[in-house]
């Protein structure tokens, strides 16, 4: 997986597939907790969880970032993604806050000012082959222009990984299979606990209930065109630990995971073993995976849109995979964010 279509030519695509799933029912409306949605991603999903923040800023209120680059920084052009990635001294940042002022001022994201305060958490790995560990600084520094509150971790020796402490390949070694790497490190956790304020319970590797992770109709979102056009799959994943699907009042967090490790590519080992649902189940979090597919050309490897191949404003609240996450949020809640 990697969050560049062009890098991720380069690497071989996953094997495993899932069948279409027969009956996925319709996504549910639950009890959630005002002010507690945040949102997360790997890699092209680390991208379009940043996106999403930013865009929603008056409601997402916290972000967690792994390996990926900051807001914007692609500038809509695949050629400038490659700095991102891999030349983020290269970068330049006043490049990526007039888009922001830019937007801001059309209201094609919410004012900047639901940025301030707002708890990111950054991992980048000291071997990240695929994007530079530089990319972090840049992340950081992005943030730390609109008084959002930082923490990164970036001092283990991983590679291009979401981190686990109880799955996946050699920390440090390039996983094409899930990039899910087992570092010592839960980074579901450790992200969770932080974005929340601290005082989450820790699991310890057993406590996710797999009946409730449940798929959901994607195509319920999409209004004019199918899933596809945008690159979406037609289902979408849904965790509701016990006690939320039983009414009581609960947190909402949306993760977004990388190029080939959505459902069509590696069923659903992401959601399953990234280290969500523990947390989750133990700490009522319901987690949103919302799910992306390859398209011919434009997008073979499944990667969320974050250089513009579904259209001009992806990163923004015209862009059509925002869009539809949004709706799926707003389904969720029972309000518009």
């Amino acid at each position: 997986m990697t969050i560049l279509l062009v890098a991720a030519l380069l690497l071989p695509a996953a094997i495993l597939a899932t069948p279409p799933s027969l009956a996925a029912g319709s996504l549910g409306n639950y009890n959630i907790i005002s002010g507690s949605i945040t949102t997360s991603g790997i890699s092209s999903g680390a991208v379009m969880a940043t996106q999403f923040h930013v865009v929603h800023s008056s409601s997402v209120n916290g972000v967690g970032i792994f390996a990926g680059v900051p807001y914007g920084c692609a500038l809509g052009l695949i050629a400038e993604s490659l700095n991102c990635m891999l030349y983020p001294n290269l970068i330049v940042m006043a490049n990526l806050y007039g888009r922001v002022a830019t937007y801001d001022l059309y209201n094609n994201i919410d004012t900047v000012d639901g940025l301030v305060n707002d708890k990111v958490f950054i991992f980048h790995g000291t071997e990240d082959s695929v994007v530079n560990p530089g990319s972090a600084d840049n992340v950081e520094t992005f943030y730390n222009k609109y008084n959002s509150l930082v923490y990164k971790k970036n001092d283990i020796a991983a590679q291009h990984c979401m981190p686990t402490d109880n799955y996946g390949g050699a920390c440090d070694q390039l996983n094409s299979d899930s990039y899910i790497n087992n570092c010592g490190y839960n980074g579901a956790f450790e992200m969770s606990n932080y974005l929340y304020g601290g005082g989450l319970r820790r699991p310890s590797g057993n406590e996710a209930v797999l009946s409730n992770l449940l798929e959901f109709d994607q195509a319920e979102f999409f209004q004019i065109s199918n899933p596809a056009t945008s690159s979406m799959d037609d289902i979408g994943y849904v965790y509701v630990p016990t006690r939320c699907a039983n009414g009581v009042a609960c947190k909402l967090h949306v993760a977004f995971h990388g190029c080939q490790q959505g459902r069509v590519a590696i069923g659903n080992v992401y959601a399953v073993h990234a280290g969500y649902l523990e947390v989750a189940e133990l700490n009522d979090i319901i987690i949103l995976f919302p799910q992306a597919i390859s398209k011919a050309i434009s997008n073979p490897q499944g990667c969320w849109d974050w250089w513009g191949y579904t259209n001009i404003l992806y990163d923004t609240n015209n862009g059509n995979q925002i869009i539809a996450v949004k709706r799926m949020v707003d389904k969720m809640t029972g309000f518009s964010i």
